[in-house]
Order: structure tokens, then sequence, then C-alpha cells
């Protein structure tokens, strides 16, 4: 990750310590762009004129870039298709820094009648009219320059469709003063463009600014990409990053959310309303002369300063419910890619919004997305998280009991690397400690493995994983641990025996995110693998059965209402059954169905049940049976707010309960995606939950740094089978 890459327009608009801050801003999106651009998400070949050199970015960059990019494009060009018929149409790009959108609109013909003017400070004005002047295929896209433009304007580069100038957007009338200058028609159709511009602002400047645009131009669009959502953990991690940058996000605070940038906007029309109907009453009981005339231009003043229309959706939404499918399917097949958790998490952490003045410019508002919210069903109690004092960090590891007080954990990937050495963690009167493990064998590097525990304690089996997104495994080990460890006082490591499986039959393809459990046929035990992705499929839905006494691969018939394709879900041993929930569909949705695998007499059969209240879809989560209930915590949403905690699924009356956590004990962002868990069997039951975290977009990477335990005594009672 780029954990200096920051959003193009950080502090062109705002407080500025440094000038140098500046370019560094500008120059680093601008190669994160151009990085975009050159691995084929979109077209635009005038980016790489900005950057010295284009240098190749984490595909999470690249898919964030795009995102971005493409919201953007999405609305521009909506603009000028509803504007078409216009004799004279604008786009004001506000902090528009090294961007490339005048160039890309003139080479596709799509500048008809349009003008385009960009603002920031003189300084990145500056550097950009020097690029642009020095380089042919730029300098080429402009046509010669009008007459000299009359001060005070700060114009830096004029051309019939182009207009670049250097100002502080913030000083309202030196704006206007030099947009009009420049030429801007302040009655034609505008469109306002805000990309990660205002939320540096201090609010009420920003808000200001918002109030200027509506107010001067009364037939406009405005387009705002920014930040949201700074209280999770992402966000968390995402606010710590711009103040390490000295780069504060101001609007978070007071519009932390979608349902508060919109009324950021439609608030400035209500306000505007409550004073024309105010000025309405008071003309109304005024007596004539000069002062109903006053009352009069104020009136209609007041109704022309608020916007009329506002439509707010997170790039989530925008990416799943505004993008045709063979869209995301092209996206998904330009770079290998596994960082879904951070991908969606990202996307949830942005929002593109469009508001509206005058009836023409409601036509060119965002379409509402049609991915729908779901609202938990949650409990009255919170559930206590604690830390535990050990030092382990890790994502995509896997875990399993070695006896009743001893944890094996295998793979994974650290700030350090990937981790070929397995760990345990061992509890004692003391509480739980690390050591080290004596393997007699290398399980090798893998991520995203599973460790599947055998009946009547007879050891464990690893199998599948990655080494990188284009390199499954496909490769299964038997664990046999060691009987004497339990009596031994205080071992420096534990000894695992680590046994390669040679199995005969028709092994499934490799994988990794998938899930292996036991189930039962006619008193036999196999290892069930199901789902998961590999190199070639973005999901899989088929079903796998290993022999466990004869380890042959054995094929069953499997009818029913089989689960649709998926990865990063959860199944659990129950019955003789398994049953699977949530997961991620091969087109990039998070699941929220409960399906039992069950046997019959020839095969297995899928059973489909629906839970009243449904859980909210998730994936990248953890899941154990307790009983009759089966108890999920953490994962990935993004059909709600906030965060998962756990939830409690009855598994004979198919209901369900939603509990957050309190993590107020936890003092860094909790970030539970990618890390394993265990259900404790102590007297006070309990969730132990080791590793979690990923690269947070370009904010840094956060692991956190020791496991937690929830405690589920708050909850006793709720996990007990009915009737007790």
């Amino acid at each position: 990750p780029l954990e200096g890459d920051r959003e193009p327009h950080e502090k062109e608009v705002g407080s500025l310590p440094h000038v140098a801050d500046v370019q560094e801003t500008n120059d680093s999106s601008v190669v994160s762009k151009a990085s975009a651009a050159a691995q084929g998400y979109f077209r635009d070949p005038f980016i790489q004129h900005f950057v010295c050199k284009v240098s190749r970015r984490a595909p999470l960059i690249n898919r964030g870039y795009f995102v971005r990019w493409r919201a953007v494009d999405h609305c521009v060009r909506h603009f000028l298709l509803i504007t078409a018929k216009c004799p004279k149409r604008q786009i004001l790009s506000l902090g528009a820094g090294f961007d490339s959108l005048y160039f890309r609109l003139c080479a596709d013909g799509a500048l008809d009648g349009t003008a385009v003017f960009e603002v920031d400070f003189p300084d990145v004005a500056r550097r950009k009219a020097a690029l642009v002047t020095s380089n042919a295929t730029l300098r080429g896209m402009l046509d010669p320059c009008l007459p000299p433009i009359p001060q005070p304007g700060p114009v830096y580069m004029c051309s019939s469709q182009y207009r670049l100038l250097g100002v502080d957007v913030r000083k309202e009338s030196q704006t206007e003063e030099a947009l009009s200058a420049a030429g801007l028609d302040w009655a034609a159709p505008t469109l306002i463009l805000s990309e990660v511009v205002l939320t540096y602002m201090e609010t009420q400047r920003s808000d200001a600014v918002i109030s200027w645009a509506a107010k001067r131009l009364p037939q406009s669009l405005f387009v705002m990409y920014e930040q949201i959502r700074p209280d999770d953990p992402f966000g968390r991690v995402m606010q710590d990053h711009f103040l390490k940058l000295n780069s504060t996000l101001q609007a978070l605070q007071q519009y932390p959310d979608l349902l508060a940038q919109r009324q950021r906007f439609l608030d400035k029309a209500i306000f505007m309303e409550f004073w024309s109907r105010a000025l309405q009453h008071f003309y109304n009981s005024a007596t004539g002369g000069w002062m109903n005339e006053r009352v009069i231009c104020l009136v209609e003043l007041a109704k022309h300063h608020g916007w009329d229309q506002c439509v707010c959706v997170d790039m989530n939404a925008f990416y799943l419910g505004l993008l045709p499918q063979e869209e995301r399917d092209r996206i998904e097949t330009l770079e290998p890619f596994d960082e879904h958790e951070e991908w969606h998490q990202k996307c949830s952490h942005y929002f593109i919004l469009t508001a509206s003045r005058g009836a023409l410019m409601e036509q060119a508002l965002l379409s509402q997305a049609s991915v729908p919210s779901v609202s938990p069903s949650w409990g009255s109690t919170e559930l206590k998280v604690s830390t535990v004092p050990v030092c382990l960090e890790g994502l995509g590891l896997a875990s399993t009991w070695m006896r009743s007080e001893g944890l094996l954990l295998t793979g994974g990937s650290s700030r350090r690397g990937r981790v070929t050495q397995s760990r345990s963690l061992i509890r004692d009167q003391n509480g739980w400690r690390s050591t080290s493990v004596e393997a007699s064998a290398d399980l090798g590097m893998r991520l995203y493995h599973t460790v599947t525990p055998l009946p009547r304690g007879g050891g464990a089996v690893v199998y599948g994983g990655r080494s990188s997104p284009l390199r499954p495994i496909s490769d299964l080990f038997k664990l046999t641990f060691d009987p004497s460890a339990a009596k031994a006082p205080r071992p420096d490591a534990e000894k695992v025996q680590v046994e390669p499986m040679e199995c005969t039959g028709n092994p499934p393809p490799p994988r990794f995110r998938h899930t292996a459990t036991v189930v039962q046929h006619r008193g036999r035990d196999f290892l069930f693998v199901f789902g998961g992705k590999n190199q070639s499929a973005c999901a899989l839905s088929d079903s796998s059965f290993l022999s466990l006494d004869q380890q042959h691969w054995t094929e069953f018939p499997v009818g029913g209402d089989v689960p649709a394709a998926r990865h990063s879900h959860s199944a659990c041993s129950y019955l003789g059954s398994v049953v699977v929930f949530g997961g991620l569909s091969g087109e990039g949705e998070p699941l929220g169905d409960l399906s039992f695998l069950t046997p019959t007499e020839r095969g297995f059969d899928w059973i489909r049940v629906a839970v009243h209240p449904p859980p909210v879809p998730r994936y990248s989560h953890c899941a154990h049976v307790f009983g009759d209930k089966l108890i999920v915590v953490g994962g990935v949403w993004m059909q709600s707010d906030g965060v998962p905690g756990i939830v409690i699924i009855s598994l004979s009356t198919y209901s369900s309960m939603e509990f957050r956590l309190d993590t107020s004990s936890v003092p860094w962002p909790l970030m539970l995606h990618s890390f394993c868990s265990e259900l404790t069997d102590s007297e006070e039951p309990a969730l132990l939950l080791i590793g979690g975290g990923g690269n947070c977009f370009s904010f840094g990477t956060h692991l956190n740094p020791q496991p937690v335990s929830v405690c589920l005594q708050p909850i006793y009672d709720y996990l007990q089978p009915p009737g007790l």
C-alpha cells in the first residue's frame, strides 16, 4: 500500500501550511490516476502527460481510483446528455489540480457548446499551465488564445472552451470576479464539480461555497465526491492517516453519513424557504411604498437560493447498482485481486452526490442505486470485548484446537510478510501465552486455507489456500498433536506431526477462501469442501467429499436447492449435517442465506431455510455452533451502517438476533475480517478472535496487534435451546 498516496485535492482548497504539500498531494494522486489508466481501468491518454513517469500502483489503489473516476465521469456525461440541446453550458471544477477532464471530453467530441472552467490555488494553476504549454499534445487541444482578459481575473490559460484560474474559492467576491472576467455565464446550465475538496475546508466555509453556488447558478448541478463514516474501524484509520498528514477531514464531524450529507444540501433550501415565507408574511402585513418593493426583492431572492433535489449514494451502491454487470466483469479480469474486504470498505467510506437547481437539472441527478438496505434486528445487550495481552497479528490465518487449552495457528500474513512458521496459543492459570511450534514438516506459505479438526481427537486436516491470487494450493496435510503436551510444564515449543495426504480419486480444483467441514454419510466421516475461489473463478459452487478413512475423493449425488457460488462464507458441522451461512457471491455481493447440506440414502441434499428477521448479508466472518444456535461473528457488510458484531441464528426456530460489540476497552480500531476465531468451553463462554485487518486503501496497513475475547455470558440464556 502507498501510505502517502492522498486524494488529489486534499489541501488545494483549505488551510495550507506549505506549498510543497500541495505539490506532493497533487503529484501523488496523479500518479495513481495514471497507473489505473495504464492498467486499462479507464481510458485517459492524457493523464500520463501530467506525470514524470507512469508507475504501477497496487490493484486496490487502481480499483479505488477507477470507481472514483467512473462515478464522476458518469455524472459529467449525464449532464452533457441532458443539456445537449442547450446553446451554452459550462463545467466549473473546484480544486481541479492536474485533472485531465477537459482534454478527455475534447478528444471525445463531447464539448459541443461547453466551456470548462478550472479553479485552483495560483501555484497549482501556474504549474498546470506550464505543463500544458510545454506539451505538444496538450497544447494542440487548445485553440488560439482569446483576447487578453483584463484583471482582476487571474486567468492562467484561456481558450474558447477552457479557462484555468488561480484563485482561492473561499474568497467569494474574488472568485466571482475572476469567473466573470473569464467569461462564466451565471445563467447558463452549469455542472459544479468538487472531488475531495470541500472536506478539507473549515465546515463553515465549505457550507458557504455550497450556498454560494446555489445562489449564483440558478440552473446548476453540484457533483461532490468525499469521505463519510469516520467512526468505525476503517474510518478511524482513514482519519488518523489524514491527521498525520496535517489534513484533517473537517466535514466528517458534522456530516458523517449519507443522510447528513444529503440534508446538508437540502437544509439550504429549507432555510431559504423559511425566510421566503417569513418575508412574504411581512410583506402581506406591511403598508405600501418602497418597503414593499424591497421585501418583494428579498422574497424572490430567498425563493431561488436553495438546492431543489439531492441524491447521494456510497461507492458500493454506485458500483453494484449503477454499473452494468459487463463492466464489472471487465474490471475483474484486469489484475489478480484478492482484497475484497478492503475494497468494499473503501467504497463504503466514499460517496458521490448530485444536487440540482432548476427544473432541467433535476433530470441530471443520479439514479437511486438498486442495492437495498437492510436494518439489523439489534438486541439490547452489548457484548464486552477485552484484549488478550499476547503480541500476535496476521490476516488470512487459520486455527484449530490441539487440546482443551491449546490452539494451533497456521499460515497468514503479517507486517513482516507471509508466515511459514506455525504458532500456538496456550492457556494456563496465568492466561494466554504464545509459544513456538516444532513441526515435523513445513506447511509452506499459505493464506485463506482451512484447518479442520477431525472427529474423536484425530488431529486436523490442512487444505487449500494460496501463496498469491494466481497460485492456489491443492495439497492436503494431516496434523497429529502430541497427547503428552498437556501434562508437560510450560513447554518451550508444541510438537506437531505433519504428514502429506496422498489421496486417490478426482480431486477438486485448487482453491482458497473455501470451507472444509466434517460431514457424515452412513456412519462414515467425509471432509466436505465447498465454495471458495481460484485464479480462474471469482466464486465456486461445487461440492467435493474426501473419505477420511480411505483418503479417497468420493463422488456423491447432490440435489436440492444448491446455494449460489460463493467464497469467504462459513460452514459448521451440525448433527451430522453442515450449515452454510453468508459469503461473497461471484457478482461481488454479500450473501445472507442459510442452507443445510443433509445426508440422504444415496448422497446429500441442500435445504435452504428462511431466517426471520433476515440477518444482514455479510462475508469474511467466522461461525460456530453452540447447542442449537449458530454464532456468527464479524465480517464485512455493505447494506447497513456500522460494522457487524455477532448475530445468533437459531437452527431450530430459524430466528435471529444481532448484538453489538462494546469495543471501548480496545485501544485500537478492531477490524473483524480475514481473522479466525475459536469458541472457548470454559465456565464463562467466550469467543477468542485472532488476527484480522488488512490494507486500508492508501491509508496504510492495519492489523489487530493482539487477540481479543468476546464474553458471551450476558446472552448465555439466549444461547440455550428452547424450554431449558
